[in-house]
């Protein structure tokens, strides 16, 4: 039987993802405890230090509760609108929630661009978060982000 070079090369290129689920599962459980989901909608304006603003909603133990964040960046230049979603991890008291988080991250947005950010703040608490964005952004940097539940 003669097997097709196409469907070999798929085969060869796609071998690699066939683990993706559990290296995404062992990733999860070295997070801690997903203790609820986010959902984000932020901007980026950046000129050497950078400025990030916007809103998000949080769900947890079936209560949704909505949150603004403020933050900044160091070592970037350009704009962007970011729409992001994830996981929350280690979070038992929503007063927890709130506060400020830190990441280590970069972003090339040309039009658009995809990526994933990992914040942590002083409780504990971890959000990895799956991100789309638009617009021009070029950044290496840390970045500091301040959540606060809105009343």
């Amino acid at each position: 039987m003669r097997i097709s070079r196409r469907l070999v090369a798929a085969a060869i290129a796609l071998a690699p993802l066939a683990g993706m689920p559990a290296l995404a599962q062992a990733a999860d459980s070295s997070l801690g405890t997903p203790s609820g989901h986010v959902t984000m909608k932020f901007k980026s304006l950046d000129i050497g230090v950078g400025h990030t603003w916007g809103t998000g909603r949080l769900v947890f133990k079936n209560h949704t509760y909505r949150f603004k964040i403020e933050g900044g960046s160091v070592a970037a230049v350009g704009f962007s609108n970011v729409e992001a979603q994830g996981t929350v991890y280690n979070l038992t008291n929503i007063k927890d929630f709130e506060g400020s988080y830190a990441s280590v991250n970069g972003e090339v947005t040309a039009g658009t661009g995809i990526g994933a950010v990992l914040l942590n703040n002083s409780a504990g608490v971890r959000i990895q978060l799956d991100t789309s964005s638009t617009g021009g952004r070029l950044a290496a940097a840390a970045q500091g982000m301040k959540i606060t539940l809105r009343k």
